[in-house]
């Protein structure tokens, strides 16, 4: 019976994440990460990489929401942290905030923050909003998945033992890496660990 009820579970979870594009937008409104409104407001102070951002009565981002707001002709990113009082927010800067001054205009994206996911990453440097950093180019993902979200379910994730071949020889034979685990890289300066995951 167990069996048959895990074997039913991860043929559900399968066909989830078939359809997990057109769904995924409901099921953020639905579990409040996200809102239907979208609204705008301004920036009211600037501490270092914490900015708070006013909004008109009764329109405030959900927490964890990511806003955008024009910095020297680039995008920059806010995330809610907290709410304070009926019409301020607290936001992280997810960039530097030289530049940002009182009374400039923030936009509600109406959504946490997303990055890519799929195959399309694998080998990729991205940033914490999703950004290619390596300089080879935009990733093309079909996909995307918010940054905060839930760990999944145990009899979803593989349990079979795998190697992940790195392709460098001494840490194949020495030092094997498992797949899906987590790996520390430790070691001196200048001795390769950038050169090393890149």
């Amino acid at each position: 019976m167990y069996a048959l009820r895990n074997i039913s579970r991860l043929s559900k979870s399968a066909a989830a994440i078939k359809t997990a594009p057109k769904a995924f937008n409901a099921a953020f409104l639905k579990a409040g990460y996200a809102s239907d409104a979208k609204s705008s407001g301004q920036i009211r102070s600037v501490i270092g990489a914490v900015v708070d951002v006013q909004f008109d009565q009764g329109k405030l981002p959900s927490i964890l929401n990511a806003l955008e707001v024009k910095n020297l002709d680039r995008r920059l990113v806010l995330e809610v942290a907290q709410h304070l009082g009926e019409n301020t927010v607290r936001t992280i800067a997810m960039d530097g905030t030289e530049g940002l001054v009182r009374g400039q205009p923030v936009e509600d994206t109406g959504a946490p923050i997303t990055i890519p996911v799929g195959p399309e990453c694998l080998g990729r440097i991205i940033n914490v909003i999703g950004e290619p950093i390596d300089e080879r180019g935009p990733i093309n993902a079909k996909q995307s998945a918010p940054i905060h979200c839930e760990a999944p379910e145990f009899v979803d994730q593989s349990v079979v033992p795998e190697v992940l071949v790195t392709g460098i020889k001494v840490v194949d034979l020495l030092a094997p890496y498992a797949r899906g685990g987590k790996i520390g890289l430790f070691g001196g300066a200048g001795v390769g660990k950038t050169v090393f995951i890149q």
